[in-house]
């Protein structure tokens, strides 16, 4: 770590995304802060999907409080707080929590956005509401599915719901449909109802899950579950306030490497364009990990410093911090030992 620094990164986010990062970074040799402030759409996963080598039951809690173990485990400062200001120096960025501030070389935003919810009454997210349909969808093949919103989102993931099965409604809620006309002779062309009345009421099966609703209409309609469409509101008041550019969708402008607009600033996950993936958000952490790795490391020296400063003591490796460095070699994914010559020569002899 550098001089004047207290860390090389800070990571503000603690989801999938934010602790890939980290995970990176501090394996990578830098000095990571991961400041985190709980929730988020991952923690909200009764199940999770799509991630390979994760099973079902995994909840979204797991998932998360094994990633922050990890993360911590490899040497990461991993804390539980809110980051109230992050404010652009000469060098570095000042990072003030809501119990302290801190000087770091880099800044990774991975805050992510709060998906809108429809009014009440609605089903337990997870049990009948559902955000993704890339993940959900498998989970409705062959049940009767709804789709909440009354604009081309909502018209066109009915649609798409039809790949899976065919039972598919759209709910306005009371709303008057706000597609376009091209949607709408879409809509007509493909089997969807359209339901216009208003949810009075619901039902649940003894395990919680959704089992109908009833509209003011007096009209009872079975679903397995469904996807509210009302868009979603960017955590991004941080990246405002650095005046990082945003996408005309009010996602964080990025370049492959997670890169924003203003230097030393870098964003991952929902907050950046892309399908919201648990996946896909931690290829984006280790993307960025490496990146910052390769903007920070200290070696191999340019030939311009080389003769500025000469050539390298062996003073100054390995370039890593002691706190990292103990920490690696007590860990368990560090290197074993290699054993004396006699227990060699034991081993041999057992062979």
């Amino acid at each position: 770590m550098t001089d004047g620094f207290d860390y090389d990164v800070a990571v503000v986010g603690g989801g999938p995304a934010g602790l890939t990062s980290a995970l990176y970074t501090t394996r990578l040799g830098l000095d990571t802060l991961v400041v985190d402030r709980g929730g988020g759409r991952a923690a909200m996963m009764l199940d999770t999907h799509n991630v390979i080598g994760i099973t079902e039951e995994v909840s979204g809690v797991e998932f998360l409080a094994t990633a922050r173990e990890q993360v911590a485990g490899y040497g990461a400062d991993v804390r539980r707080g809110f980051v109230e200001d992050v404010t652009a120096l000469e060098e570095g960025f000042r990072v003030e929590t809501d119990d302290d501030t801190v000087v770091v070389r880099r800044v990774v935003l991975a805050t992510g956005f709060a998906d809108e919810r429809p009014d009440p009454p609605l089903p337990r997210t997870g049990m009948g509401l559902h955000y993704c349909l890339h993940c959900d969808a498998y989970m409705f093949v062959d049940e009767p599915v709804y789709v909440m919103g009354t604009g081309d989102a909502a018209a066109h993931v009915a649609m798409i719901m039809l790949n899976f099965t065919d039972d598919v409604d759209v709910l306005t809620r009371g709303g008057e449909p706000a597609w376009s006309e091209e949607t709408a002779r879409l809509l007509e062309a493909h089997p969807v109802d359209v339901v216009t009345a208003e949810i009075a009421g619901m039902r649940k099966r003894e395990d919680g899950w959704l089992e109908a609703f009833e509209f003011e209409d007096g009209t009872v309609r079975e679903y397995r579950g469904g996807f509210p469409m009302y868009g979603s509101s960017y955590h991004a008041d941080l990246a405002d306030s650095l005046g990082v550019a945003r996408t005309e969708e009010g996602t964080v402008a990025v370049d492959e490497d997670g890169r924003t607009s203003v230097d030393g600033v870098y964003a991952v996950g929902d907050l950046t364009p892309g399908n919201n993936q648990i996946p896909i958000a931690m290829g984006e952490g280790a993307q960025v990990g490496i990146a910052i790795q390769k903007e920070l490391r200290t070696f191999p020296r340019s030939m311009a410093e080389i003769d500025r400063e000469g050539p390298v003591g062996a003073d100054e490796v390995p370039a890593i911090s002691e706190g990292l460095r103990e920490t690696a070699v007590r860990h368990e994914g560090h290197a074993p030992a290699p054993r004396p010559p006699e227990r060699r020569a034991e081993a041999a002899n057992d062979d």
